[in-house]
């Protein structure tokens, strides 16, 4: 049996997010059937539509790729929240939803008044999940935050990089996104107490301490101080210890990332590269052999680079796979957008934009096989403004004008 609305078909959510981590964590309901209504301010929207990349690297606010990524499968409606009329909207569309979703300055939204006392008194049970960067109370409680400071005040950047330099950060925006899956996950929580309790609540979530406690290097480091008074994960030059390749090597096309130190991965190297008469090499005859580096360094240059150099990166991770040796391509975009995996599991999908035009996206996080995602396209600013107003809320054609002229939408 076939569920048609998705699985979070019952979830109605309030937008009240901007740039990135709100949205992705409202993006992930909303592509698994949440109706998400995205509140955006009538002068712009969410400065999301004003970054790239664009379509022929053309700017505009209808075409920006990030926007169109994490608003899929959202409606837009235009509200002046510094107007009493929009903030009354407002709270009339709150006595309907499950979720809103905000990721303001912390005392913004009591200013406002559209704090979470003021929410709850149109909707005892709605949950209101807060978006901040340091969370609601502390001493960094109104400090600002980049995707680059999160990364550095959340303890993980201290481990990366090369002992000589100064540490440098995980690419493009990966934080952020973390932290808004996480986001995700905490509000479907909040939601379900909510359905099978009745019990409403504010939620306080805090990029900061997502990143102190995340996977990566920062929570793990954090248990060992914790339990032992000392840390880990602090940055060291990558040596290999054995004669077999481990870390990242140049290929015919690009790059390689090898991990296998064990001495049993030896007959599978060895046959990974045709040449299987060098697993009984005299060389390595030897158990102390396997960890001479001096030799590591003759096999490498006799055996391993010739080989790699006569090879792509998508050969060579074929060839490790086939015989169980830990190797990989290190891919660049470009290299997943073409990949025959992705391409055989539809990971792709095509999705049609009024403005942008057809465009492939990156699939969904998840399949389900009785409620699959939806593969919706992200609102023009304000385009459901009449549907909300006129048809949710009673307002008419003509009121619609008067709230333009005002300021409201």
């Amino acid at each position: 049996m076939m569920m048609d609305d998705g699985a979070l078909a019952d979830l109605k959510v309030l937008d009240l997010t901007w740039h990135i981590t709100g949205p992705y964590c409202t993006k992930l309901l909303a592509d698994f059937g949440a109706e998400v209504l995205k509140i955006e301010r009538p002068d712009g929207g969410d400065p999301a539509r004003r970054l790239g990349p664009f379509p022929g690297d053309v700017p505009h606010p209808e075409r920006s790729g990030l926007f169109l990524h994490l608003n899929t499968n959202k409606q837009s409606l235009t509200l002046n929240l510094k107007s009493p009329t929009g903030r009354g909207i407002l709270l009339e569309l709150v006595k309907d939803v499950d979720l809103v979703v905000e990721s303001f300055r912390p005392g913004v939204v009591d200013r406002l008044g559209l704090g979470y006392a003021d929410l709850a008194r149109v909707n005892p049970e709605v949950v209101l999940v807060s978006i901040s960067n340091f969370g609601q109370t502390g001493p960094y409680r109104d400090y600002a935050l980049t995707e680059l400071l999160a990364y550095a005040m959340g303890g993980a950047m201290h481990a990366t990089g090369i002992p000589e330099r100064e540490p440098v950060k995980l690419g493009a925006t990966v934080m952020l996104m973390q932290a808004g899956n996480v986001a995700a996950a905490v509000a479907l929580g909040a939601y379900f107490g909510k359905k099978f309790q009745g019990v409403g609540q504010h939620v306080d979530l805090s990029i900061h301490e997502i990143m102190a406690g995340n996977v990566d290097r920062a929570g793990p480091g954090l248990v060992t101080t914790a339990f032992s008074g000392q840390g880990m994960g602090s940055r060291t030059r990558q040596q290999g210890r054995t004669i077999l390749p481990s870390g990242v090597f140049p290929c015919a096309d690009g790059y390689v990332q090898f991990s296998g130190l064990q001495a049993h991965f030896w007959p599978r190297f060895c046959r990974m590269l045709g040449r299987p008469n060098l697993i009984s090499d005299p060389r390595v005859a030897d158990p102390n052999a396997f960890y001479d580096l001096d030799l590591k360094a003759e096999l490498e240059a006799e055996v391993l680079y010739p080989w790699l150099f006569q090879h792509t990166k998508q050969e060579i991770m074929e060839a490790a796979q086939r015989e169980g040796f830990p190797g990989t391509a290190v891919n660049t975009m470009e290299d997943i957008f073409r990949d025959p995996h992705f391409r055989a599991r539809g990971f792709f999908t095509t999705v049609e934009h009024p403005q942008a035009g057809a465009l492939e996206y990156p699939g969904p996080v998840a399949r389900m096989s009785a409620s699959p995602a939806r593969a919706g396209r992200a609102p023009l600013l304000g385009e459901h403004n009449e549907a909300i107003l006129c048809g949710r809320l009673g307002y008419s054609r003509g009121d619609l004008v008067i709230l333009r002229e005002r300021g409201v939408l």
